[in-house]
């Protein structure tokens, strides 16, 4: 997870974890730290004047967490381009408790995330457009990124239990939005003898899903998100550590 350069853009916005963000403990939940940085990469966008000119799709998504924002802390959601492909971009963002002033003080949320860059009509992967280059370029400096998929097909599968996502889980593009795909390995965390203190885990989407019961199979640290009647695999998530107040899962 880079750090941005001196001249690079990076834009900022500010939230608080509230009622329907957080777990019953007071801290934030995955999906709603998802949620706030779909929120200040879209606002990032739009505040460039270029929310027109292409759809962005997450790829990939890695979040890691060494101490959660609670119910009612001000924080500052900072976020900036970390580098460039043909087709997709990466993008970096940091959760920082917010000073007084709403400046960022102390880092307590790291995020990268993949981009794929889809042509706004065809919907279809589209070059990275001279404006957005413009914009992006300083912050991505030479770091040149790649789309392809890193996380493996289940196998030797362990165990496996059904879950199910909503009609209140779509979005507006019409399928299952990422931040609900958090949910599953959150409620499984939830459902563990202790509570979440730190994690760092990552999820990668495959192929849109639309609501509708799915099959969830878990590997030692690895899970996915299957169609129960196919071997269409959704997104895969892969937890490299998850502290708790019982131990380390």
């Amino acid at each position: 997870m880079v750090a941005p350069v001196p001249e690079g853009r990076v834009f900022s916005i500010v939230r608080r974890p509230l009622l329907g963000d957080c777990a019953p403990s007071g801290r934030a939940r995955l999906d709603a730290l998802a949620r706030w940085m779909q929120d200040v990469a879209f606002a990032d966008v739009e505040q460039a004047g270029l929310e027109q000119v292409a759809i962005w799709v997450l790829r990939r998504h890695r979040i890691r967490v060494t101490r959660f924002p609670r119910f009612g802390e001000r924080c500052a959601v900072q976020t900036f381009c970390s580098g460039i492909g043909r087709m997709w971009a990466e993008r970096r963002t940091t959760v920082s408790l917010a000073e007084a002033d709403g400046q960022p003080g102390e880092p307590i949320v790291e995020s990268v995330a993949l981009w794929v860059h889809l042509d706004p009509v065809r919907r279809m992967p589209s070059r990275v457009s001279e404006a957005e280059l413009e914009v992006y370029g300083a912050s991505a400096g030479d770091r040149k990124v790649v789309a392809r998929l890193r996380h493996p097909r289940p196998d030797r599968v362990q165990q496996e239990w059904r879950w199910r996502f909503r009609h209140t889980d779509a979005d507006i593009a019409d399928h299952v939005n990422n931040a609900a795909y958090w949910e599953p390995l959150e409620d499984e965390l939830l459902g563990g003898p202790g509570e979440l203190m730190q994690i760092d885990a990552e999820v990668e989407f495959r192929v849109p899903a639309q609501p509708g019961p799915m099959l969830i199979l878990a590997s030692g640290d690895r899970r996915w998100i299957t169609d129960p009647e196919s071997d269409e695999v959704y997104a895969s998530t892969v937890l490299m550590n998850a502290l708790t107040t019982s131990g380390s899962n």
